[in-house]
């Protein structure tokens, strides 16, 4: 994987803990001052490890390494093969105020989104830090229903194959419904007759990122689900 992607690392501690992540910057951006939407990306289990190059294999940096130029800056973090993103919720939040601090990005549009247990890593960390996102889309993931009221105002489109049986569509049932009866914004797309593989469909759709896009954290901006 080369251009146009950064490849980085974000140490912790003196005990080796830490993330690699690649980092893309979008068309424009060293023309003007923005501020611009940021995109954190959480792969699936198959992605951990120290090589960078096979976080293209899915998902927003599969579109930008076959050519796509999406407009945000998108931070794809590597978890290590010891490790889930459950376990490095503060790591990935501690990822992201360091690369806001070297670039300009807009505060109130920050999203995340995941597949597989990267879709229950964007769940989580949206219900860990649910003031800092403006939007969410987890992807086949699984998370607790009890966070529901952590996640009642933010804006959420979540997919899942009905056919999954690595992480069944139950469980995105569950937390889906719980928002529902707080009034949450919630949207799920539920693909009938697609197993596990639900996140290359959605990552190819346009109206995923057009719908982020229209998400923000500012007082009396777009929240339509």
């Amino acid at each position: 994987m080369s251009a146009p992607f950064q490849h980085r690392r974000s140490a912790v501690d003196d005990d080796g803990n830490g993330l690699g992540y690649v980092l893309s910057l979008p068309d424009g951006y060293q023309d003007g001052p923005g501020p611009w939407p940021l995109l954190v990306f959480l792969h699936g289990a198959d992605e951990r490890g120290e090589d960078p190059a096979v976080l293209a294999a899915h998902g927003p940096v599969r579109q930008i390494a076959e050519g796509a130029r999406l407009p945000f800056v998108v931070l794809a973090p590597q978890c290590p093969s010891h490790s889930s993103w459950v376990a490095e919720l503060s790591t990935v939040a501690g990822l992201v105020e360091e690369v806001e601090r070297e670039f300009r990005i807009d505060p109130d549009r920050r999203y995340v989104t995941g597949l597989s247990m990267g879709g229950t890593g964007a769940w989580a960390l949206a219900a860990r830090y649910p003031r800092r996102f403006a939007a969410a889309v987890p992807i086949c993931g699984s998370w607790l229903r009890e966070s529901a009221p952590r996640l009642a105002a933010l804006p959420v489109w979540t997919f899942h194959g009905d056919q999954d049986e690595v992480i069944p569509v139950a469980h995105t049932d569950r937390l889906v419904d719980a928002l529902r009866q707080l009034d949450g914004p919630v949207r799920f797309t539920r693909y009938p007759g697609v197993g596990h593989d639900s996140w290359t469909r959605t990552y190819d759709d346009p109206e995923v990122y057009a719908w982020l896009l229209t998400q923000s954290r500012r007082e009396g901006a777009a929240t339509t689900v």
